[in-house]
């Protein structure tokens, strides 16, 4: 019976401790934000990633009553973006935007730095998807993937493909691709996206991967075409061009990237939740998801663990092709 009382007593001492701290954590994301919100992005001024963020920021800061800050911080590999939100404080009024290849494949491009991203930061909110098409000169003699893959393996080495930098989503895309039907291309990394697509164009390099606001206007010109869609399913957008699968390829080639806001480890659980969930109602509204969809950007609803399983499955898939590959950016 004494033992039963010493219980309860110290179980009303924890708690009576305790209730000051829930009532201040309760209070300051009750409030939160009430001061302006910066969001740092790797990616540049005019950039889709930015117009989209900079829309979402926008009905962030009518539905906070808060301002909300756009900060392009591009370069680096994603690194300089990354440096400026670790020195931020942790409160949830700094965070960042990262795509996919930034949170899952800097730890293996740039081994010697030993950074992994997810150690750092806690991702809580996704904004879209990005899927690619697969890119060909209009008059290319290709009609299909099984076309495409059956030059690259009768001529090793022959067939070329560009992107828009090592280690980007359009290089380990090829790299994957090369794995998955045992071909070897080789790759042609380019720093202008507009000087990649006007040399497929010219057949030089053969093909590559392309997202629809990167490509639509020299595909509208009628210079380049889409074989494929490395998506499970037909976009929207572009109804009329096949899958991989349906056009000869591996169904498991599926080249997308994803961009989510992150916020430096330490920031209160609640006020990530309250963060997740008004981006996620933001997601919704009609103009965000008009502009969305100009870029076929697909917005996405994951929950958090949903977010860092999607992350972990790129990484696995990054590792393989990066140590393959031994790309290396060190």
């Amino acid at each position: 019976m004494k033992t039963s009382l010493c219980r309860i007593a110290g179980a009303a001492l924890l708690a009576a401790a305790m209730a000051p701290m829930h009532s201040a954590w309760a209070q300051g994301t009750a409030t939160y934000p009430n001061r302006p919100v910066t969001v740092i992005t790797a990616f540049a001024v005019g950039s889709g990633p930015d117009a989209v963020l900079r829309i979402v920021g926008d009905k962030l800061a009518a539905r906070w009553k808060q301002g909300v800050t756009v900060d392009n911080r591009p370069g680096g590999g994603g690194f300089v973006a990354i440096e400026a939100a670790r020195r931020a404080k942790a409160d949830g009024y700094t965070l960042l935007q990262l795509d996919s290849e930034h949170v899952s494949a800097l730890p293996y491009l740039y081994k010697q730095r030993n950074f992994h991203p997810l150690q750092h930061f806690d991702p809580v909110a996704p904004l879209f998807l990005t899927p690619f098409f697969v890119a060909v000169p209009t008059n290319s003699p290709w009609k299909s993937m099984s076309d495409l893959i059956k030059s690259a393996k009768a001529e090793p080495g022959k067939v070329s493909y560009g992107s828009w930098g090592v280690g980007s989503p359009g290089h380990l895309g090829g790299e994957w691709l090369d794995f998955l039907t045992g071909s070897k291309m080789t790759h042609v990394p380019y720093r202008e996206v507009s000087q990649l697509y006007t040399s497929v164009a010219n057949g030089d390099p053969a093909w590559s991967f392309a997202s629809i606001p990167s490509s639509q206007g020299i595909y509208k010109s009628g210079k380049i075409r889409y074989l494929a869609v490395a998506a499970a399913q037909r976009i929207a957008q572009m109804p009329d061009v096949p899958t991989v699968a349906e056009s000869g390829g591996p169904a498991e080639l599926i080249v997308n990237s994803f961009v989510s806001l992150l916020a430096p480890k330490g920031v209160e659980p609640a006020v990530r939740e309250k963060i997740h969930a008004d981006v996620t109602a933001v997601l919704q509204d009609a103009q965000v998801r008009e502009k969305f969809s100009t870029f076929a950007f697909q917005p996405i609803g994951w929950s958090v663990p949903e977010m860092h399983k999607f992350a972990q499955t790129k990484s696995e898939q990054y590792q393989l092709l990066i140590q393959k590959a031994q790309i290396s950016l060190d």
